[in-house]
């Protein structure tokens, strides 16, 4: 039996072990997107600015364009470097797990968010959401993310509504809350884009954003040992959001 005891120490300090590696090596991974990869970026913005300023004048509207266009797409991929960092810091946070009154939660994020909503926004909350365990920075995170979405989605509507109700999956043993909008929806063939890094079911004309909020938010979410899920009956129909974590 101490034999039996001795092995499996040793598998989790193996365990352990290698975790802590690939810990280690995300965080290396996401400070050379931070830093490193951001250096060549900021020459081509300044370099492009310092030709605008002074060479502008001889430049005729074609090679003008073309130096805003570089500019642009420098200023772009900065971005998308930005997202891709956040995403692989997810990874990387220590847990600190405790009771999170997902009502309190939920209205504090729409106080955050009813500057970006509008007025003509209808905002309707059950008064049964539950309370969760987890880490409350990283569900905040993961859940302002869904409302937000939900609130740029709906940008447009004739009478735009979200609303938030509590949900629960006694069979994978999940309770969250589910998040309802109606606004524009997505061709349901497109689902299996939703959750990639960088993908995008909206031009940017229609919708800002680089495509990397719902990836960032189902990674926090399958670390916090939960789940998140999107369904939508089809463009210009809405979506439903549902966010589960493990029942205490």
């Amino acid at each position: 039996m101490s034999v039996d005891r001795e092995n499996g120490a040793s598998r989790i300090q193996a365990l352990e072990a290698e975790l802590a590696a690939m810990r280690a090596d995300v965080q290396q991974f996401a400070y050379a997107v931070s830093h490193d990869l951001r250096a060549p970026l900021r020459h081509i913005v300044s370099y492009a600015q310092l030709v605008q300023e002074d060479a502008g004048g001889q430049l005729n509207d074609e090679v003008q364009g073309f130096l805003r266009t570089m500019s642009d797409s420098a200023r772009h991929m900065g971005t998308q470097l930005d997202g891709l960092a956040a995403w692989a810091r997810v990874g990387t946070v220590e847990l600190q797990p405790q009771h999170v009154n997902l009502h309190d939660l939920v209205h504090s994020l729409h106080q955050t968010l009813a500057g970006q909503a509008g007025p003509s926004m209808q905002w309707e909350f059950a008064s049964d959401l539950p309370t969760v365990r987890a880490d409350p920075n990283m569900l905040r995170q993961a859940l302002e993310q869904v409302l937000g979405n939900a609130v740029k989605f709906s940008a447009g509507q004739a009478a735009p509504r979200i609303a938030i109700a509590p949900w629960q999956d006694r069979v994978q043993g999940l309770i969250g809350l589910c998040v309802q909008d109606h606004g524009a929806g997505y061709n349901p063939a497109q689902q299996g884009c939703l959750f990639k890094v960088f993908g995008r079911l909206h031009s940017t004309q229609q919708f800002p954003g680089i495509g990397m909020g719902l990836a960032i938010t189902r990674r926090i979410m399958e670390r916090l040992g939960g789940q998140v899920a999107i369904t939508s009956p089809g463009v210009g129909q809405g979506a439903t959001v549902t966010v589960g974590l493990p029942m205490q």
